[in-house]
């Protein structure tokens, strides 16, 4: 082997141990809390004062949390973080049987339950997302939560778009790139979906972020490249789902 083409293969075998070593292999999961009517307030409060603690003294690392601009749903969601799907079954035991807990629940539905239904999502970070880990703006912003459903076979294709091009687009106009996931295997829809966070200015900075990017040349080029290369359309049709949200004040993401 030439000295040249020794030199490079180290340094790629550096590179690909490098990224390896860096891949985030957390367990995430997002919870989708659908509050009583008249309920959310006494969630909240509930949430500030006693459970983001009682989750994080179980082992349990609270990522963010965040509600709907127009919530008419009454709409808690929220992303916690355990080092294992094992991890995460032995520390909601733990947190179930907490005494502190058991008071602060029985305190906050002495007129009723405050959550009619739960939805959960188990996710790992994909290998090109930023850090996910808590982080905070230079001001308030706003939050877009997007849901993508892949066109069969195509995520893969869908995230060598992301990784290669979309986010260094998003950058390019004005958005911030926050969390990358997709589902556990054992999730229903796992082979097909995307799911990922961006921070805007404001509703309005994100709609002419959205107008600009849209617009880009270049991303004209790269979707079409793509789409060729997927045999059509990389999201199903109706399979891009936006919600814009906004931090709660105990959010650790804000």
């Amino acid at each position: 082997m030439k000295l040249p083409t020794l030199l490079t293969a180290m340094m790629l075998a550096t590179i690909f141990t490098s990224s390896a070593a860096d891949q985030d292999t957390r367990v995430f999961e997002m919870r989708t809390y659908h509050a009583a009517p008249g309920k959310l307030d006494d969630l909240n409060a509930r949430f500030r004062n006693h459970t983001v603690k009682l989750f994080e003294k179980h082992g349990i690392t609270n990522i963010g949390y965040w509600v709907p601009i127009e919530n008419t749903d009454n709409l808690l969601i929220y992303v916690l973080a355990y080092p294992s799907r094992e991890a995460r079954e032995t520390s909601w035991k733990e947190f179930q049987a907490d005494d502190d807990w058991k008071k602060a629940k029985a305190e906050s539905e002495v007129n009723g339950k405050l959550v009619n239904k739960v939805d959960q999502l188990f996710l790992s970070a994909t290998d090109f997302s930023p850090a996910i880990q808590p982080s905070t703006g230079s001001g308030e912003r706003v939050f877009e939560l997007r849901t993508y459903t892949a066109t069969p076979n195509n995520l893969p294709l869908l995230h060598a778009r992301f990784r290669d091009h979309t986010m260094a687009l998003f950058a390019k106009h004005g958005m911030t790139n926050l969390f990358y996931w997709q589902l556990l295997p054992d999730q229903p829809n796992a082979e097909n979906t995307l799911v990922y966070l961006i921070a805007h200015a404001s509703v309005d900075a994100a709609k002419a972020s959205w107008d600009t990017f849209r617009a880009d040349a270049d991303w004209v080029a790269v979707k079409k490249a793509s789409e060729e290369k997927g045999g059509g359309s990389l999201t199903i049709p109706d399979g891009v789902k936006s919600i814009y949200l906004k931090a709660t004040d105990y959010s650790p993401t804000h």
